[in-house]
């Protein structure tokens, strides 16, 4: 894989010994660096703030400034001649250090570009998708440990969104679709668990969001494994096979199997805080089969990525059943952080109207006596406004729900868009702990408090946990 890495750094005109990431903090970003200095280059990066993340990089030698001027990039003794630099459409065009770098003939790529060109030179599986795609992916990843893998998320079994195994010849692969990003990945096997609308900023319309995973589709080159039902016609080359997967909630034996997906779970069984469903492969089944992380649509992720584990031909079935029971989940994907007879306190990644609704019902499921009460942080002035109503309909099903105000990333405010247009209390994050004990004390029942969002939130966690725990 190193000699790869080399043939795509000569591929960038010049003989490069270090790289530089523009948001470096970010989740897949931190990954390729990882990677790289993992490879023996000199890397180095530019984030807005520090985070957890970014002190495990510097930790591990990696350097890192947090201020947008052009004397850190000076500082570092970057040059264009043996610097790569890496960077992601969450770094806005105007940021000073990018203006700096590419007035200056730096040679610069798009983080999927890179990506793309690493992957190439094993198998990639890839998930692509509106939801699912990090808990997918790692637990992909789990099931063929040890293999190679670039995550969205932190492996709660490894600590880490990046597996390196040289002997493997795979490599796991998270397919993200903003700025089209997927187009530039080779899959050998892909997942597509979703196609509802996203990133209409981007797309424009839903049709054209569509039309993108359609393009995406037709980039693989041996096997497509796709959620029955969803709304996406594939283009897949000569011979490339298409499987679907799914859940049966009612009894298989009841369906005619033209209705049945190719791979499915069925019999499912909630009780004592486990989860168990009978697995279904076109050949052969599995009963009993345990989930290791007991939420509800953990069902359906483990069904694409037990499906793509056995497509693989590297593990028997028994063996792929016995590895997902111990599959610890991802950070931020539904984390318990506390459980008490009257408390129970989650904290997950949900962002998009259906990935709450799902979340929702999870939390239903498992704690079915219980308040919910939410608290949303919505993320992107776009995606606010486009899926606003989508937004105020699921919000709507929770018993209480509590919004922060919007977290821009990349974007500049939009006249009218704000968290007040959601409905529900909107609270400052310094208030936030205050309110929720309030609302706690009020409640005549055992409550489920439920954080929620893609910005900063997740920052708020121990906050949350030690004013809950009190």
């Amino acid at each position: 894989m190193l000699a790869y890495v080399i043939f795509l750094l000569y591929l960038c005109t010049r003989i490069m010994s270090g790289l530089f990431f523009l948001g470096i903090g970010g989740i897949g970003m931190s990954a390729l660096a990882r990677y790289f200095k993992h490879a023996g280059y000199r890397v180095c990066g530019y984030d807005r703030t520090p985070s957890d993340l970014t002190r495990e990089l510097e930790n591990e030698g990696i350097e890192i400034t947090y201020r947008d001027a052009v004397d850190q990039v000076k500082g570092l003794g970057l040059t264009a001649d043996t610097t790569l630099v890496v960077r992601t459409p969450a770094v806005p065009e105007d940021s000073v250090i990018y203006t700096y770098l590419r007035k200056n003939g730096f040679t610069i790529k798009k983080r999927a570009e890179v990506l793309g060109m690493v992957t190439r030179q094993k198998k990639a599986l890839c998930v692509a998708g509106t939801h699912g795609k990090t808990t997918t992916s790692t637990m992909i990843a789990h099931l063929l440990h040890p293999t190679n893998a670039f995550l969205g998320g932190i492996s709660m079994n490894y600590g880490t969104n990046l597996l390196l195994e040289e002997q493997s010849e795979w490599v796991v692969v998270e397919a993200d679709e903003y700025d089209r990003s997927f187009h530039q990945l080779t899959p050998y096997i892909s997942v597509v668990t979703a196609v509802d609308a996203d990133h209409l900023d981007i797309y424009g319309t839903e049709e054209a969001y569509r039309e993108a995973f359609a393009q995406y589709t037709s980039l693989i080159t041996h096997a497509l494994v796709m959620k029955h039902g969803i709304a996406l016609q594939p283009r897949l080359q000569p011979g490339v096979k298409c499987y679907t997967y799914g859940v049966m909630e009612s009894s298989a034996n009841s369906t005619q199997p033209s209705d049945r997906p190719d791979f499915y779970a069925d019999n499912i069984r909630i009780a004592n805080g486990e989860i168990y469903f009978d697995f279904h492969t076109p050949k052969e089944e599995i009963a009993d089969v345990r989930l290791g992380v007991p939420v509800y649509v953990n069902i359906e992720n483990a069904v694409a990525a037990m499906t793509v584990a056995y497509l693989t031909g590297d593990s028997k079935l028994s063996d792929i059943s016995s590895r997902i029971s111990t599959f610890k989940g991802v950070w931020r994907r539904f984390n318990i952080h506390l459980n008490t007879p009257q408390v129970v306190y989650i904290d997950d990644y949900a962002h998009h109207p259906q990935e709450i609704a799902t979340t929702i019902e999870s939390v239903r499921k498992l704690y079915p006596t219980h308040r919910l009460i939410g608290v949303f942080q919505p993320h992107l002035y776009t995606r606010t406004r486009d899926f606003a109503e989508g937004f105020r309909a699921v919000l709507g099903t929770m018993d209480e729900a509590i919004l922060l105000p919007i977290y821009p990333a990349r974007e500049e405010p939009i006249p009218g868009v704000t968290s007040e247009m959601l409905g529900g209390q909107v609270v400052q994050k310094s208030e936030l702990v205050r309110v929720l004990k309030e609302r706690i004390a009020r409640s005549q029942e055992p409550v489920v408090v439920l954080t929620i969002g893609a910005g900063d939130i997740d920052r708020l966690v121990p906050e949350v946990i030690k004013g809950l725990k009190v």
